[in-house]
């Protein structure tokens, strides 16, 4: 029953803003530091001689990851929107399908859609990096650190924006919360680990392996709550 809701969700978004949006994050974030290097080409090249595919990464982890939390509000927003703007929730609800799987299908739709976006983000940079004469023979565990690693780690910021998003008609609310959280996050090396808009930038005390385990386990948390408030809740 889940598929069926994802596959007419998909449907839903081919006419749509969405699939622009999942493009524009990443390449938007790769072309900054593309234009960042290239003006000082031999100021960070020499800084990053030791290991310049690191530098290359480093600098796209940092533009990438505010990036991801802002296209998680933008996308959530306007995929629920959708649903709020046609008054289409009391119709969907009415088909014989579960809330459940209404809620699910919601949050599988974003992640494959950000999934893409960070498959973009990792073929990006690795272009990035062919184009500044660093080779080709680029770290590949390290890029799918910075690519992927975020997304996961976002699990919470994930749930919670669809959660809000959902429950909430007026999207102002989720897309202000949404926005101060990526401006939060910017400055968020210096936040305790329990600050969860850091964790997508990969910088608790044990690693990135722990903002990973530690997000998806409360994205699981956030998920529960939010479905069992959206199986309570009343949609217009």
């Amino acid at each position: 029953m889940t598929v069926k809701v994802l596959a007419a969700d998909f449907i839903k978004i081919r006419r749509t803003l969405v699939w622009f949006l999942v493009f524009l994050g990443p390449i938007g974030a790769v072309g900054l530091q593309a234009v960042n290097f290239f003006l000082r080409y031999d100021y960070l090249t020499k800084e990053y001689e030791a290991d310049l595919w690191g530098g290359v990464l480093s600098n796209v982890q940092f533009m990438a990851a505010p990036a991801l939390l802002l296209g998680m509000a933008l996308l959530t927003s306007m995929i629920a929107g959708y649903e709020h703007q046609t008054n289409a929730w009391k119709q969907l609800l009415a088909l014989p399908v579960t809330r459940f799987s209404v809620f699910t299908a919601k949050l599988l739709l974003i992640f494959i859609l950000l999934v893409v976006s960070c498959l973009v983000l990792a073929v990006c940079t690795i272009l990035l990096g062919g184009a500044l004469n660093y080779g080709w023979n680029f770290p590949v565990t390290d890029l799918l650190r910075i690519s992927f690693f975020p997304l996961l780690a976002g699990a919470p910021i994930l749930t919670l924006q669809l959660w809000l998003a959902i429950t909430i008609k007026n999207q102002a609310i989720p897309l202000t919360v949404g926005i101060l959280g990526t401006v939060l996050s910017l400055f968020g090396a210096n936040a305790p680990d329990w600050f969860f808009w850091k964790w997508p930038l990969l910088l608790t005390q044990a690693g990135p392996e722990q903002a990973v385990w530690m997000g998806l386990a409360l994205g699981a948390v956030v998920f529960c709550a939010g479905l069992t408030q959206f199986n309570r809740q009343d949609v217009n």
